[in-house]
């Protein structure tokens, strides 16, 4: 097994489990011989390996308090008169109705049989069982427990199922709307735990080799994990690796399989691209047959979900590339510093995060902006590198490469180009409605626009040209704040002011003229 596979200094266990939890049961009675003589007969009662556990009563005002503070009872054994003759029917129809608890098992017993007609109580309440107290021998008082306990864990099978397909199709939301795969293996792990209703632990791992652009080529990457393994997630120290995880873990990759032990899963799946993934599950009871079926049918399809985002990771990363290379060219045209573009497109999607916008959005602004001057490629070679201020005739062919740029950029359809053509055109038009092409004011200049313009101008004063030295990032930040409300949308450039460390850093990583310090910049 590689040595790649990534894990923490200090792994932490999965947690052992606790015991089955006992049924909650509890006896709402005045009559405090009730539930002594109940909870006598009933002491050794067991269902599906799991005890009773009674709670008690003494009136419905007494009930109502405790069952507004806790929804794990299964079974509720209700008198009818209390401390009021209708007592017990009005607690009930509190329950479910008030409450909304329509999974508790409500059983009502009675001393006093005329006082609540049992036809009457049945056809106006929603209760589970009517009962005479003097008809409650033990046999007949375990039917009712079995009747009673069977029904509250069917209800909840039924409940947990409902939440697993509602947390099943948030999953597969989360799987379309991520930007990564790591998002996409974290909502594997949950459905796993969900699907089966069993207290699992586990981890996703995956190694790719069939498209070169994925950073993890050839590497096991260990990419989700669940609570019990979240320390795994960091260290290559595979020798603190729990040996029965890494014996699972060595047996499927060198078999090419998944298999199956009593308390465990991998789910190994060798992709049509090339690609192996694997799902290690951990659980605390054993594993059904069905349980194993749904398994594999479940992982299969994760495997072929897993192909396909690693395609579009791998579209997205030669898109971003082929961004970055033309803009590079559009730049060398007319700057030696051939990265003003993607400093641009840095600063721009700071901006975007900075505004809470959301992640793939800020990253289709960060490769718009980046061909904003995608129009220069266009304007004739001596108007770009003219070392002098361009004079009226060349300012006016110089300003045409804004819907130059639309028109070279807005033949794509894509979400990406269409954005960027409208950068494009926009970029240059200002807030107070004094910028070209189209004069636009305010909120009518696009928004990816707005951010380019300034970052546009940021870095342009921060860069050296053939016409002009390079200011220094302060005295760049400050042309910006003399420039809002005029040039710039205030907000956002309050927003460059309030961040200026980032905004160095952007230099630091791109610098605008190497070789001099980034202090100087």
């Amino acid at each position: 097994m590689s040595d790649d596979l990534v894990f923490s200094d200090e792994p932490s266990s999965p947690v052992n489990p606790e015991d089955a939890a006992p049924w909650q049961v509890l006896i709402v009675d005045d009559e405090r011989g009730v539930h002594d003589v109940t909870k006598l007969v009933m002491a050794d009662f067991e269902m599906d390996g799991r005890p009773v556990q009674f709670l008690d009563c003494y009136s419905a005002a007494e009930a109502k308090v405790l069952l507004a503070g806790r929804n794990d009872i299964a079974l509720i054994l209700l008198d009818v008169v209390m401390e009021t003759d209708l007592a017990g029917l009005d607690l009930a129809r509190y329950i479910r109705e008030d409450l909304g608890n329509l999974n508790v098992r409500i059983v009502l017993r009675t001393g006093q049989a005329g006082q609540a007609p049992e036809e009457q109580v049945i056809r106006d309440y929603d209760i589970n069982d009517y009962k005479e107290k003097t008809e409650l021998t033990r046999r007949k008082l375990i039917t009712v427990f079995y009747s009673g306990l069977r029904g509250y864990r069917d209800l909840m099978r039924i409940e947990r199922a409902r939440l697993g397909l509602r947390r099943s199709v948030e999953a597969i939301t989360r799987v379309c709307d991520s930007q990564s795969l790591e998002t996409f293996a974290s909502a594997v792990l949950e459905q796993v735990h969900y699907l089966l209703n069993l207290n699992g632990q586990g981890l996703c791992a995956s190694r790719t080799t069939a498209f070169t652009a994925c950073s993890s080529n050839g590497r096991i990457m260990i990419l989700a994990a669940t609570d019990g393994f979240s320390g795994l997630l960091q260290t290559k120290d595979l020798s603190r690796l729990p040996p029965d995880v890494r014996q699972a873990l060595d047996r499927s990759l060198a078999e090419k399989t998944s298999h199956c032990g009593e308390r465990h899963y991998v789910g190994y799946y060798l992709t049509k691209s090339g690609s192996e993934s694997m799902i290690y599950m951990q659980f605390f009871e054993p594993i059904s047959d069905s349980a194993r079926e749904l398994l594999e049918l479940f992982a299969s399809n994760v495997a072929i979900t897993y192909d396909h985002l690693l395609l579009r990771e791998e579209i997205e990363a030669t898109q971003q590339a082929t961004i970055s290379i033309l803009g590079e060219a559009i730049e060398r045209r007319f700057n030696d510093s051939s990265d003003h573009g993607r400093r641009v497109g840095e600063i721009a999607a700071l901006m975007a995060q900075w505004l809470s916008m959301p992640e793939h959005e800020v990253e289709i602004i960060r490769q718009a902006a980046t061909l904003h001057d995608a129009g220069k490629i266009r304007i004739p070679e001596q108007v770009l590198s003219k070392p002098a201020k361009l004079d009226a005739p060349e300012l006016t062919v110089m300003k045409t490469h804004s819907q130059l740029g639309f028109d070279i950029l807005s033949k794509s359809k894509t979400t990406i180009h269409q954005l960027a053509a409208t950068v494009a055109l926009e970029h240059h038009e200002r807030w107070d409605g004094s910028g070209y092409p189209q004069g636009l004011t305010g909120e009518n200049i696009s928004l990816a626009a707005r951010l380019t313009a300034v970052a546009d101008v940021l870095d342009s004063l921060v860069s050296p040209s053939c016409y002009k030295t390079p200011w220094s990032l302060k005295e760049s930040l400050d042309h910006l704040r003399t420039e809002s409300g005029k040039h710039f949308e205030p907000r956002l450039v309050e927003l460059i002011l309030n961040h200026p460390e980032e905004i160095a850093s952007v230099y630091r990583r791109f610098p605008a003229h190497p070789g001099v310090p980034p202090q100087s910049q």
